[in-house]
């Protein structure tokens, strides 16, 4: 591009975060232009003829009509490499301890820092030869980022092949911007390679080939894992009102999922909220290496009160640096809080462009937006051919709890996982309150051979499980006009065996050290004991037992209480629980024989 092409343009409108500027010679869409003297950054969202309108990412005021736009010739990229992780960012990618350092509580209009320390020396190990035949997404060498992960220098995605390796750095200590590798392209050209990749945020990173999902992303939640599972490379959403304890869920699953990384994107959450989280993650210990679990954690943070622009690009941002760490050969977990005011951000520009409002004023293009975020989720074989994956769970929060609002039925379209959040379950303390009846999972055919290792009959024990939970709260729509004495003692069963299920199976605390992450042959083990009470109680009725002699078992509260008294690989345990049960049923029929 020729300097010239590169000259300002001039604003002749500003409306909040949208502003129109004309003269800005052969400007595309959606590339990064700095605005006013202050070099507030924007994103060309329209052009018509020799005006452009472009989105800021910062506030506005003061910027008036007569500033100068200044073009960057690229679109809104992020910088990859390593220093990635345990660090935290705005939804552009700056750094907000770097911006507190330098700028105090609040951080100053047009301030820059680069989002990887350019200073910090990374000690490089070259994995490759000189003279070696490459191709993109071939590992280049290693550097050890965390204790934790280790950050694997690839060849660029687009070079053109075939290529050879000119050079290779020595093994040694490097910045990010000091070449380590030179290579030659298929027409000869030289291609330096540094530590750092820029990539544009709006466009996926490439992959050799999709795959199908056929494993779970195991996340230590019973009611998830068990009832609802998620697979490695999918995508889920948790709606609910507020309260209901959607962001509080979406940390659980980012501390105990078994992804090896995590990025948790707080897009438009209460500045409380957000608080907590950037205070409180850092202060996490990873359960699986017992380090801290910023090792592997990148934070986006975009309160409500920051600029919508900002706020609307966050979550690019966040699967960007998902998919950079995906191409590495890493499982990687996408967590948005929240998507609801991700699409509020939508709605207040399109109306500061004069879009014509779809549904409750949202822009019509609400559906293919969610679309390009929710379906760059997926398991895949990377261009160096490695299995890998990136998951995303959104939360979503519906106004008054309405999910048949909008955003809700539009992200259903494109989540083959839905964790419905209660408000009746919230209110009676029953964490996680997703509500079973109302939930579904599209996995279960693809995850099932994975489960069938500690139960050949795992998808049956589940179905069975609902259908008791099903119909025992048809049961209790009869309880509430009649009262429960008027039900046959085999009803009443229902009643007792689903109370058990839902206080031990699907009830966990996240303040019991032992209940707080539960193994999987743990979940299926207690589910396989309470369904095999209500198949005994169910025979014992037949042979003259009663209801109150059921209920008086010791087991039932020992069946209770056990995902706090079992420890999770205590498998003699869970052996001792089910033969206790076997027991005093034995016992009970001698008794009425």
């Amino acid at each position: 591009m020729t300097p010239d092409a590169l000259q300002p343009g001039e604003i002749i409108r500003v409306a909040g975060p949208i502003i129109t500027a004309r003269g800005l010679r052969a400007v595309a869409i959606y590339e990064v232009v700095e605005v006013s003297q202050l070099r507030l950054i924007g994103e060309v969202v329209r052009v018509a003829g020799d005006l452009a309108t472009i989105q800021v990412y910062e506030n506005t005021s003061l910027v008036r009509p007569g500033d100068p736009v200044f073009r960057t010739g690229g679109p809104l990229s992020v910088r990859l490499g390593p220093g990635l992780l345990g660090n935290i960012y705005d939804g552009i990618q700056r750094p907000l301890p770097a911006l507190e350092a330098m700028s105090g509580a609040f951080i100053k209009r047009g301030e820059k820092v680069a989002p990887l320390d350019e200073g910090k020396s990374w000690h490089f190990v070259p994995k490759i030869a000189a003279g070696a035949e490459v191709r993109p997404g071939m590992l280049l060498g290693t550097v050890q980022e965390t204790s934790s992960i280790e950050h694997r220098v690839l060849v660029p995605p687009l070079l053109s092949t075939p290529a050879r390796v000119k050079e290779i750095s020595a093994e040694g200590d490097y910045t990010v911007n000091n070449q380590v590798a030179l290579l030659t392209d298929a027409g000869g050209a030289e291609r330096p390679v540094t530590m750092i990749q820029v990539w544009p945020v709006r466009v996926p990173r490439p992959v050799k080939a999709r795959l199908r999902t056929d494993r779970p992303l195991i996340t230590g939640l019973r009611i998830i894992d068990t009832f609802f599972p998620i697979a490695k490379g999918g995508s889920a959403c948790i709606p609910g009102g507020f309260g209901t304890g959607k962001t509080m869920a979406q940390q659980a699953l980012a501390k105990w999922s078994d992804a090896d990384i995590i990025v948790y994107v707080g897009c438009g959450e209460r500045g409380n909220e957000m608080t907590d989280v950037l205070t409180e993650f850092p202060k996490l210990i990873d359960p699986r290496s017992g380090r801290a679990l910023m090792e592997r954690t990148i934070l986006i943070g975009n309160t409500s009160n920051m600029p919508v622009a900002a706020r609307e690009v966050s979550i690019y941002t966040g699967v960007t640096l998902a998919e950079y760490y995906r191409d590495m050969g890493y499982h990687v977990a996408v967590f948005a809080d929240s998507t609801s005011r991700w699409a509020e951000a939508l709605r207040e520009l399109a109306g500061r462009l004069e879009e014509i409002p779809a549904e409750e004023g949202f822009p019509a293009s609400l559906p293919s937006r969610l679309a390009q975020f929710y379906e760059r989720a997926g398991m895949a074989t990377t261009l160096g051919g490695q299995e890998s994956s990136v998951s995303i769970v959104g939360a979503v929060s519906p106004p008054g709890g309405d999910f048949a609002e909008p955003v809700t039925q539009h992200t259903k379209r494109f989540v083959r996982c839905f964790w419905a959040l209660d408000r009746l379950l919230a209110d009676a303390r029953h964490y996680p309150a997703i509500n079973w009846l109302n939930s579904y999972s599209q996995y279960l055919d693809d995850v099932q051979d994975w489960w069938k290792q500690f139960d050949e009959n795992w998808a049956a024990i589940r179905g069975d499980a609902l259908t008791l939970l099903q119909q025992e709260d048809h049961l209790q729509q009869i309880v509430k006009l009649v009262g429960p004495d008027v039900l046959p003692d085999t009803q009443r069963l229902i009643l007792l065996a689903a109370e058990i299920i839902k206080n031990g199976l699907l009830q966990q605390s996240s303040f019991d050290q032992t209940d707080v992450y539960c193994a999987p042959q743990k979940q299926v083990a207690l589910l396989r004991t309470m369904l095999r009470y209500y198949e005994r109680g169910h025979a014992a009725l037949g042979k003259k037992a009663t209801l109150a002699d059921l209920r008086g078992l010791p087991i039932v509260q020992e069946l209770v209480r056990a995902k706090s008294v079992i420890a999770n690989g205590d498998a003699d345990g869970l052996k001792q629980l089910a033969a206790r049960l076997e027991q005093q049923f034995d016992e009970l029929e001698r008794r009425h024989a």
